[in-house]
């Protein structure tokens, strides 16, 4: 079974780059894989397994 996580992500307006990227990693370690994202990143579509 799969979960899924929407977030909006705060990234600010210096190194919004890195940040987005450190913030993806972050979702990672975590387990989350990346479904979708807005095409101005408002919002992004995270899934993962319930059962891990």
């Amino acid at each position: 079974m799969k979960e899924y996580k929407v977030v909006q992500p705060k990234l600010g307006w210096r190194n919004r780059a890195q940040n987005f990227e450190d913030f993806l990693n972050q979702y990672a370690r975590e387990g989350w894989q990346v479904i979708d994202i807005n095409p101005n990143w408002y919002s992004i579509v995270f899934e993962r397994d319930k059962n891990r």
